[in-house]
């Protein structure tokens, strides 16, 4: 491999009818050293031209003590979403209380039918002596109030913790919930307002369904509550997708218009 690449220019002795043939041998000598130059490895070459010094790393800025402290606060939520497991924990065991309720109501046990009928609503003057269909669908309608509650919980331990106190790097897990991937607090506050809906909607199908055990004005207000919570969903909505910027159009959509 050449490692020169000096240029030396030829010395006219000629300066007759040679002329010519020198002014194409400087040429040819020019050439040769281009190609020589050109043969170089990258590192020969720059080691030739000149040296450059190799990129210093960027050190980080110092962080001062009181950045320090109030950004180490976001901890103190951690106390708070606990709280959040410990309830969840209350929510299942309250679960497993009505369940086991309805399996012995089922076999004809008339105490725990009285705490089934007294959980749902009845009143004290109707007198029920065995299950029936409406008490099943109300007991049932209570359980699916209870896991919806639990995962309304779930998204604001999982949803919560990962975008206000710490990230828990769940990118690889098998078991990652698919909401987990995109979440940030706008995208958390529209899946609450749709998680809590669907706990309303629960609580206004069970009140319609006993609607005899109720007054008008129950129902009435039950039904005004449901409506603004869709009314908030919708503005939540409405204001991430004005304050989400708009996605670029794509190279399929451009070619149609």
């Amino acid at each position: 491999m050449v490692t020169d690449c000096t240029y030396t220019p030829l010395t006219l002795h000629n300066k007759g009818p040679g002329r010519l043939r020198w002014i194409l041998g400087e040429f040819d000598c020019i050439r040769s050293w281009l190609l020589q130059c050109l043969s170089l490895t990258p590192p020969q070459h720059a080691a030739r031209m000149h040296k450059v010094p190799p990129p210093k790393a960027s050190r980080p800025l110092p962080i001062s003590l009181l950045s320090q402290v109030i950004f180490s606060s976001r901890w103190l939520q951690l106390p708070l979403y606990l709280g959040l497991i410990a309830a969840q924990m209350v929510y299942v065991f309250h679960f497993w209380v009505e369940l086991a309720h309805l399996m012995e109501a089922a076999f004809g046990n008339q105490e725990a039918l009285a705490q089934l009928v007294k959980s749902i609503g009845y009143r004290d003057s109707v007198v029920v002596t065995g299950l029936n269909e409406t008490i099943i669908m109300l007991v049932v309608l209570a359980l699916i109030d209870v896991v919806m509650i639990s995962n309304l919980l779930i998204m604001v331990i999982v949803g919560g913790y990962e975008t206000f106190v710490s990230r828990m790097n769940l990118d690889d897990h098998p078991d990652q919930p698919e909401w987990l991937s995109h979440v940030n607090a706008s995208v958390l506050k529209v899946k609450l307002a749709t998680a809590i809906i669907g706990i309303s909607s629960i609580h206004l199908l069970k009140t319609f369904i006993n609607a005899a055990n109720y007054d008008e004005k129950v129902l009435m207000w039950q039904t005004i509550i449901h409506v603004t919570f869709l009314l908030s969903a919708m503005a939540i909505a409405y204001t991430d997708r004005l304050m989400s910027p708009a996605s670029p159009a794509s190279p399929a959509s451009n070619n149609k218009q």
